[in-house]
């Protein structure tokens, strides 16, 4: 449980929480339309489980 949890605690996993979470902010005040949204957030999904993946095939 204890290895779980600092996988969650990794950086760019905090740092893609953040971002997901400014992003819906900005999106429901107006700041971003949904389009917008949507390209953004599969850029940083996309990026973050690719990185995992590459992780996890170099072990």
């Amino acid at each position: 449980m204890k290895e779980k949890l600092a996988k969650l605690i990794d950086v760019k996993s905090l740092m893609t929480l953040a971002l997901t979470a400014g992003f819906i902010g900005l999106t429901c005040s107006g700041e971003v339309s949904g389009q917008e949204y949507m390209s953004i957030f599969t850029m940083i999904v996309g990026f973050y489980f690719g990185t995992q993946a590459e992780k996890r095939a170099s072990k």
